[in-house]
């Protein structure tokens, strides 16, 4: 490990609130997974720092305890096999952790948890209430009663969420390999920039759970955006959380990129789904990327999806590339309407009058630079 990355590393320490994610493959590989991570966790609390668990796993206990072949593919029989196999994914962690002398707290999100603001400072709230009375959260996403979060959404994601619901200094990614590889089989120990190992990502080819690498690098990218470090990594060796935050080189670390985003406006950009499109002109695009400008009608090509005001859309230039994300003040047809109008003609346009801007600066993100 060279001196810089050295220094970098040591910066770790100082962490005091972290989150670590254990996904299936890492859970149903090593039996005594969850006892390793215990006494992990129960190291961490002695020196003084929160711990955040986010565990995978559910459904993968469901299809072992019903004897199935294979992972359902419907979503009822996913729903299903997770409802069989939270509880014993539960009781496998308050076993090991009892043995610590730590309790646990079980915490089932879904999306909408994250999607409505107040909802989603309340659940940061109860998060925060659970680690001062001295327990240890253990966050699952609700899978028996999820629906397109099964299909689409993965506990990377969730992970990357929840560093920000609780304001982590560190998010550590447990995996079945030693971290991201390159092209040679070796792991790459510093990135600084997720789109540097982008040709080195395989789809997942286990049908244990719905992450790979690749949704850990995603979920490495939101969490760098917030200013959180990530770490990779697959050795489950006695220490090794402890060690890592000491400065060792274990796994990939991905260092935060830039400015730190604001609370919120991250939440707008990497937790809200983005219920339609807006097509923007050259000059628009130009224009926000600036960073200080509102979206104004005059600006708008076009509308795609179904959108009500107050929703996530994504913004879009000519060729169609996202490069922003916003909460739209008009609903899909009235965006449409006022597509390319001057503002003094939005009344006239509308038969009523409206908001100047399309998406207020306020509440606008870019996300491609």
């Amino acid at each position: 490990m060279s001196e810089s990355s050295t220094s970098v590393r040591a910066h770790l320490a100082s962490a005091k609130r972290v989150v670590v994610k254990v996904g299936s493959n890492a859970l149903l590989s090593e039996p005594d997974c969850v006892s390793w991570l215990a006494g992990e966790v129960a190291t961490l609390r002695e020196s003084g720092r929160d711990v955040v668990i986010v565990s995978s796993g559910a459904i993968a206990c469901g299809v072992s305890r019903l004897g199935l072949a294979e992972r359902p593919k419907t979503l009822a029989g996913l729903q299903a096999a997770a409802a069989v196999g939270q509880g014993r994914l539960m009781q496998r962690y308050d076993s090991a952790f009892g043995e610590h002398g730590l309790p646990i707290a079980q915490i089932l999100l879904t999306h909408a948890s994250f999607a409505d603001r107040e909802r989603y400072l309340h659940a940061s709230r109860a998060l925060d209430a659970v680690m001062t009375m001295g327990a240890v959260p253990v966050v699952n996403e609700n899978d028996t009663v999820a629906t397109d979060e099964i299909r689409f959404g993965d506990n990377d994601q969730l992970a990357a969420m929840v560093g920000t619901l609780v304001s982590a200094d560190l998010l550590i990614l447990v995996t079945d390999v030693p971290g991201v590889l390159d092209a040679h089989g070796a792991v790459i120990s510093l990135v600084t920039d997720a789109t540097e190992v982008t040709p080195y990502l395989k789809d997942p080819a286990s049908d244990v759970g719905t992450g790979g690498m690749v949704s850990k690098v995603e979920a490495a990218r939101k969490a760098t955006l917030r200013g959180c470090p990530v770490v990779i990594f697959g050795a489950r060796e006695t220490g090794a959380l402890s060690r890592i935050l000491e400065g060792e080189e274990m796994g990939t670390l991905f260092l935060p990129k830039g400015a730190r985003l604001p609370s919120r406006k991250h939440w707008i950009a990497y937790t809200l789904k983005a219920k339609g499109a807006l097509v923007v002109d050259a000059g628009a695009v130009t224009a926000l990327r600036e960073g200080t400008k509102s979206l104004l009608p005059a600006g708008v090509v076009g509308a795609r999806g179904d959108f009500a005001a107050g929703d996530a859309v994504r913004v879009v230039s000519p060729e169609g590339q996202e490069f922003a994300r916003g909460l739209v003040r008009y609903a899909t047809g009235d965006v449409a309407k006022l597509a390319g109008a001057r503002t003094e003609e939005i009344a006239d346009r509308l038969g009523r009058s409206g908001s100047k801007a399309i998406i207020h600066k306020d509440d606008l993100v870019i996300t491609q630079a």
